[in-house]
């Protein structure tokens, strides 16, 4: 048996390869270099396959068929695979852009607005993310845990985010000292697979409401729910 690494334009490939007799068999999967730019048609396959996958999932969900993106996007279901080895890989690149606005927002906010309605802007924010992607809240509930997963690390700056509205809150007295960032990522990803539940959707607004009570000691609502 032996090891081998091979490199074609802009990608890293391990390969195992299995000599018996005349067969060979060559098992791997593809690495990004990041060193290396892509080709013109790889660039062109690469936005086209994301532009597919976002209207994909928007349908079906984060379990939409990798295979169904690929026919749709005219590619074949290796070349998704070159671009993007897991489906946590494609979520991953589709999720990075939204999830870095909502890193920026919450920098906005700290400046712009009181610190009780700067946190309440963004856990909204971040609750329409989440029902945006329907099906992304398992994904997300496993990858914060997991270092290794794709989505870990958009995952922790979205937590840290939010995390430093709420300690301002918090300095501010207008939050509750009991709860931290990992509390409020917990209640966005919870209030985001409500929203995608048809019995609790007509209430999610209410539902939202409530919680946000539950987390500031003082605020006043546009929609007349008692704080």
């Amino acid at each position: 048996m032996a090891i081998l690494v091979s490199r074609v334009p802009g990608l890293l490939f391990r390969n195992r390869v299995v000599s018996n007799g005349a067969l060979i068999r060559i098992y791997g999967a593809p690495i990004r270099f990041q060193g290396e730019s892509m080709r013109a048609d790889a660039k062109k396959n690469y936005s086209q396959l994301l532009a597919i996958a976002r209207e994909v999932i928007a349908e079906h969900g984060a379990e939409a068929s990798l295979r169904d993106i690929a026919r749709r996007a005219d590619v074949g279901l290796a070349t998704l695979y070159r671009h993007f080895p897991t489906r946590e890989a494609l979520l991953e690149a589709l999720l990075h852009a939204t999830l870095g606005e909502l890193t920026q927002r919450a920098g906005e906010l700290e400046t712009s607005s009181s610190p009780d309605e700067a946190l309440v802007s963004w856990l909204r924010d971040g609750v329409a993310f989440v029902h945006s992607y329907s099906g992304v809240v398992d994904l997300m509930a496993v990858a914060i845990a997991d270092p290794d997963s794709a989505l870990h690390v958009s995952c922790i700056t979205m937590r840290s985010a939010g995390a430093r509205l709420l300690q301002r809150a918090q300095d501010a007295g207008t939050a509750r000292a009991d709860i931290n960032g990992a509390d409020l990522f917990a209640l966005v990803a919870a209030l985001g697979w409500m929203g995608d539940q048809a019995s609790f959707k007509l209430r999610s607004d209410h539902l939202f409401d409530i919680v946000v009570s539950a987390i500031l000691t003082r605020h006043s609502s546009s929609n007349g729910v008692p704080k």
